[in-house]
């Protein structure tokens, strides 16, 4: 038993390259085609999630913003810049400056505030959602994909087995690892994905409903401010 002991030394040392370097040269051209599209797709997945994690980190002080501004008492003055706070309050007060009409009852007038602050808000916000369909079809497709390279290459594996007449494990072995290799890249491709697009997901969705919360009490606001200033001219009037 001790006699073969040198022959599998050797044949550790002089073997196939099994490091992901020589995994990928020595694979198929169509493993090879797909593990560099998994592996540019998951360039692609961190630079959309790191974007729109710094987006959002922006429009989440947007919306304190536009949340500080809600409070009663406070004087909604739209903020320099061209913010998501800024462009929200501006939009409800360019609306309440145009004044109430006459038919036109409070609860109409601040709807009227509060439409032209959502759609201002809802603007803004669209410019999260570019990307974010890649990382959903990222985290559908990607593992299927890495299948699809992992069957070809246990197939080509099969056909070297059958024109050697060898069904050694040294034979098989590194075209298995091939094979499983591609797999591998589309997992790592598919779960920061399909994590990241869960997670802006539910951010987007808590800013959100932050937002149009606070947009609903500054047109409240704004509305009440209103119908006090009338008041105050009517009894200024009569006097």
């Amino acid at each position: 038993m001790l006699e073969g002991l040198p022959e599998i030394a050797g044949a550790g040392l002089h073997g196939p390259d099994m490091s992901m370097l020589g995994l990928f040269m020595q694979a198929d051209w169509v493993v090879k085609a797909v593990m560099i599209g998994l592996a540019l797709a998951s360039v692609i997945c961190w630079a959309i999630i790191i974007e729109k994690s710094l987006l959002l980190g922006r429009i989440s002080r947007e919306v304190k913003l536009l949340v500080a501004a809600s409070l009663p008492g406070t004087a909604p003055t739209p903020p320099q810049g061209e913010g998501l706070s800024a462009q929200v309050l501006r939009a409800g007060t360019r609306e309440w400056h145009d004044g109430r009409e006459e038919a036109e009852s409070r609860f109409e007038f601040r709807h009227r505030i509060e439409h032209a602050m959502r759609h201002a808000l809802g603007r803004e916000l669209r410019k999260v959602e570019p990307g974010l369909p890649f990382l959903a079809t990222t985290g559908a497709v990607a593992p299927f994909i890495g299948l699809f390279g992992t069957v070809w290459g246990i197939m080509n594996s099969f056909a070297g087995i059958a024109q050697s007449n060898d069904t050694s494990l040294a034979v098989v072995a590194p075209g298995i690892a091939e094979a499983l290799f591609a797999t591998a890249i589309g997992l790592i491709a598919a779960i920061p994905a399909v994590m990241a697009y869960n997670r802006l997901l539910v951010r987007t969705g808590r800013l959100r409903q932050e937002a149009l919360s606070a947009s609903v009490d500054v047109a409240s606001n704004l509305s009440r401010r209103q119908a006090h200033m009338v008041r105050t001219h009517a009894s200024a009037a009569a006097e």
